[in-house]
């Protein structure tokens, strides 16, 4: 009888593995179909159209790639871009995701067109992200790899041991696989496949790197992990395969430097808390070794990994791993004990770092380690003062909100943190990498929203574990005898096995569990638990009762109900979002008038005009974002593009356009033919002008008053300029014809396309300099770095010498390789920061430095005042802004200014300042008078009339209550 019981339990169970085997593989098809649904939703809105910036540089290099084979590939020098120096780009790529584009259309595709394989890869890779994650969630689940707690962890520290329980948690199912194991990675994966925060990066047209790196960190964390598993004999293989996935990761984007010190921050972790081992040893030397040595072939890496202070640490590890090995090497050999061998780890220990500074100390001085970038110094500071005006003005690298966290990552807000805690209580070697993983993303994530993206797949993973773990609880709890349940988290401390002919009651195993308690309590060194043994074993015997039983199966009910409520809304909340975040940014949808909806393409328009209308060897003058997008579709050769490996070009190009007009054309006329605007409004070409203007400042140290150019910018929510941004180039350009009297010289310049929608204008360059052109195309005139090289970057003309010899060439802040430029640029830096933490000191000081220029401008008008009659004057300034300047009284450079000219006399500097600054007139003085009391006072009849031309008025009062007219009073 009891045999066929057990057969019959055993057929059930059988049984009941097939259906749940069933169910898992429908979840990870329908994840998978849902991670492509959602990502391919851009094409179907919009076709195959790359997105954003970075896309199309991406694409134009596939293309080239496509074309030319590797080998030209590699020693491509494209003198379309960065004009007039060009860039190596084969050297200065991470070319893994070009490759796999290639070899899909080549061996997987061919039918396809390669922009259409380059349009669907994001779709593709985000399936794959998807499936890679619920790898990693399932190893991490498996009862071998979490099979002890933080506690025992901290235990094995203090007694210098290092344990390894069998595993106690999880229930084989059918074919090898585990409960929960399974249920954590469908979590996983059904979190992965539409969560936003990685969405935002993976949607169809999104060429971009971070598209196909997601998928390729996941696959070197989840090899990692799988390295350490519990009782794993080949660790020494996957350690292998993590560093060849490793190669795939540096080949595909330059956040390789997160994944090697996340695996580098977990190997030393562990060996902290005393869980070093062979395993451990050979899985991080073998990953370390191999995966450093393939990141060294790709061109854009080189020496890097030993050279940059960002990879030192991984490195540094890398070489105590030796240390830790040679002194357990001769532990064994020697059979010291405890206390021998920490002697003989501290004095080897003593020994390597004695070495290891000497070397340091020798090879430093030399310049060998470079500084580390601005861009991970960003992570460690708040946004906007890294002394980097060109990275502070990026607006992916702001500090992320908690706004930001529910907008990209909705309920895992909430669910992963239980995660966290879940797995905090079954650690392993494996699981623990969580923990790293989870706590530097949030800490990264946290400092610069843009990095929010790394927080998707260990945001899922956690998640998942905390929904699967709930779920195989539940389902066994609603479905199993209670009698047989088995407990699916692992436990702390190991039960005994029961005998033979034990029959497995609460009583007894009450009694066997009593009597180790009271073994253990004889030592109390061995008994620090005991007491949390004995409420473990009352919560057992008070869970099985019929009141225990009822209890748990009504609180797994309310459980799975809400844990449908809270899934229904985050699938739902992810496909609301999913349109939004599909929008291919080039283009987009909106609505006329009369309501209609349109796709407004004016920026494709613009290109496309460009490639139909003008010469081939045109260049085009634009701000460095649309660089990218100009040379891959217009085919055009452009100043700058998205990349900033250049910052002084790029400075050049800002002073170009955040200049006065005269200033700006003189450049533009040796660089460019046509000038190309963003003109929409929104986030349009002057509304990044400040920007554009203190990235020339750090270069070109007299471009503005401070290093935060606070006076370039508007001075009030309606949109006024200030005096630097409306006398400037871009200005004139921007509002050419359409803002209230402002009109681009005519001489210089000539509107040649204002696209339908008016987003974007271009201007051809009147007067260009052909002899700059012609120097600039001409072979001889590159600088190659040997003869017959395919190394030869271009050089300015001998037409901006002028401009060039004023430049002082940027210095990170923590560049301690700079040499005799450390005084000046720290000075810079000082200053930089020191305006940004004062901005109204600046613009102060912006004021005064503007009213000193505009006296030199008077001085210079006062001596050639026929020049001056020819300027157009300025529109009648509103009576909000009248109302502005004449509020403020106070003694300024300005107000000064004014006074001694009409104490002198000086109408016609008056008169010509008026034209160029119409609020001039309405300047007051601390006491409350200004020009129209002094020009009273010193009784002049023809700058009285010249203000009240101006629209001065004469009945205005100063603090004394006393009118201009009242000066005249003997």
């Amino acid at each position: 009888m009891v045999a066929n019981t057990k057969k019959t339990s055993e057929s059930s169970n059988y049984l009941f593995g097939l259906v749940w085997l069933g169910a898992a593989i429908y979840g990870v098809y329908f994840a998978l179909g849902w991670a492509y649904k959602i990502r391919i939703l851009a094409l179907e809105g919009y076709g195959y159209v790359i997105h954003e910036f970075d896309p199309y540089f991406n694409f134009r290099a596939t293309e080239y790639l496509y074309n030319n084979g590797a080998e030209r590939f590699f020693k491509w020098f494209d003198y379309m871009s960065w004009y007039p120096l060009g860039r190596p780009v084969g050297s200065t790529i991470y070319p893994g995701m070009q490759f796999t584009a290639v070899f899909l259309k080549n061996h997987i595709f061919p039918s396809m067109s390669l922009n259409d394989v380059c349009c669907s890869m994001p779709a593709w890779f985000g399936m794959l992200s998807t499936f890679l994650v619920g790898c990693i969630a399932y190893e991490c689940s498996l009862p071998q790899n979490c099979n002890s707690s933080i506690w025992r962890f901290l235990v094995d520290i203090v007694k210098g041991t290092r344990t390894d329980p069998k595993p106690t948690g999880g229930r084989h199912m059918v074919f090898g696989l585990y409960s929960p194991s399974v249920e954590c990675a469908l979590g996983a994966m059904g979190f992965m496949a539409i969560v936003p925060a990685h969405l935002m990066r993976s949607v169809g047209g999104g060429y971009d790197n971070e598209s196909v790196a997601v998928s390729a960190m996941s696959l070197t964390f989840y090899l990692w992990v799988r390295s350490l598993r519990g009782g794993e004999k080949y660790s020494y293989l996957f350690g292998i395969l993590t560093g060849i996935a490793y190669f795939y990761m540096v080949a595909a984007w330059g956040g390789y430097v997160f994944v090697l010190n996340m695996v580098g921050v977990h190997a030393a972790a562990l060996t902290i808390f005393g869980r070093f081992s062979f395993k451990v040893y050979a899985a991080y030397s073998l990953f370390y070794s191999i995966g450093t040595f393939l990141a060294m072939q790709i061109p854009v890496v080189g020496m890097t990994p030993l050279k940059s202070l960002e990879q030192m640490g991984p490195c540094l590890v890398f070489l105590g791993f030796q240390v830790l090995q040679l002194c357990e090497f001769l532990r064994k050999k020697r059979r010291l004990n405890r206390v021998d061998a920490w002697k003989l780890r501290i004095k080897v220990g003593m020994i390597s770092a004695v070495v290891g500074i000497v070397m340091i100390y020798l090879i430093l001085p030399k310049g060998y380690f470079g500084p580390i970038s601005s861009r991970v110094r960003g992570l460690f500071v708040k946004h906007t003062k890294t002394g980097n005006p060109l990275v502070d003005s990026v607006a992916e690298h702001q500090a992320a909100s908690p706004r930001a966290y529910f907008q990209y990552l909705h309920n895992l807000c909430l669910v992963a943190p239980v995660g966290f805690a879940f797995v905090f209580w079954n650690l392993s070697d494996s699981s623990s990498f969580l923990l790293t993983w989870g706590a530097c993303a949030y800490f990264f994530s946290h400092k610069m929203v843009r990095l929010v993206l790394l927080t998707a797949p260990i945001g899922s993973v956690l998640g998942g574990i905390a929904a699967g773990r709930v779920l195989s609880w539940c389902i066994r709890t609603l479905w199993d005898d209670p009698a047989v349940v088995e407990e699916d988290t692992c436990e702390f401390m190991e039960e005994p096995a029961p005998a033979k002919n034990q029959k497995g009651d609460s009583n007894g195993n009450r009694q066997k569990i009593k009597k180790i308690i009271k073994k253990k309590g004889s030592n109390k060194q061995k008994s620090t638990f005991s007491a949390i043994e004995g409420l473990h074993v009352a919560f057992k015997d008070a869970a099985k009762s019929n009141e225990g039983v009822i209890i748990q199966r009504c609180l797994a009910a309310f459980l799975l109900v809400v844990m449908y409520i809270a899934a229904s809304g985050f699938k739902t909340y992810c496909w609301q979002l999913a349109p939004q975040l599909s929008n291919p940014s080039i283009m987009m949808k909106g609505r006329l008038g009369d309501g209609n909806e349109v796709i407004v393409d004016d920026y494709r328009e613009s290109y496309w005009w460009l490639r139909d209308n003008t010469p081939q060897d045109s260049r085009i003058m634009a701000w460095w974002d649309y660089g990218y997008q100009i040379t891959a579709i217009a085919n055009r050769t452009t100043i700058a593009d998205g990349n900033t490996w250049n910052h002084e070009h790029i400075a050049l190009l800002g002073k170009a356009l955040t200049t006065t007009e005269d200033e700006g054309y003189e450049i533009a006329r040796h660089l460019a033919d046509y000038v190309l605007i963003w003109a929409g409004g929104g986030g349009d070409d002057l509304a990044k002008s400040p920007h554009l203007a203190r990235i020339a400042n750090s270069v070109y140290r007299d471009h503005c008053s401070d290093p935060a150019c606070r006076g370039f910018g508007f001075t009030d929510r309606q949109g006024t300029p200030s005096v630097m941004m409306e006398r400037s180039f871009l200005y004139k350009l921007h509002g050419h014809n359409m803002a209230n009297g402002v009109k681009a010289n005519a001489r210089y310049f000539q509107e040649v396309f204002r696209s339908k929608y008016g987003k974007v204008r271009i201007f051809k360059i009147l007067g260009v300099s052909q002899e700059s052109k012609d120097w600039v195309a001409n072979p001889e005139n590159r600088l190659c770095d040997v003869p017959g090289s395919w190394y030869c970057p271009g050089q300015y003309p001998p037409g901006l010498q002028d401009i060039l010899s004023r430049k002082t060439d940027f210095a990170q802040l923590e560049d301690f390789n700079r040499g005799n430029r450390g005084q000046s640029d720290e000075q810079y830096q000082k200053e930089y920061f020191e305006a940004l933490a004062n901005p109204k000191k600046a613009v102060d000081k912006a004021r005064e430095w503007e009213v000193s220029r505009e006296k030199k401008v008077v001085e210079d008008a006062k001596k050639n005042p026929v020049e001056t009659q020819e300027e157009e004057p300025k529109p009648k300034p509103t009576q909000e802004q009248i109302n502005e300047v004449n509020g403020k009284w106070e003694n300024s450079e300005a107000s000064t200014l004014m006074w001694e000219l009409i104490t002198n006399g000086q109408i016609d500097s008056i008169e010509a300042w008026l034209k160029r600054e119409p609020l001039a007139a309405f300047v007051r003085s601390e006491d409350g008078r200004g020009p129209m009391w002094w020009a009273f006072e010193s009784r002049n009849q023809e700058i009285v009339k010249l203000l009240m031309r101006a629209g001065v008025s004469h009945g205005d009062t100063d603090k004394y209550g006393k009118k201009p007219a009242s000066l005249l009073d003997p």
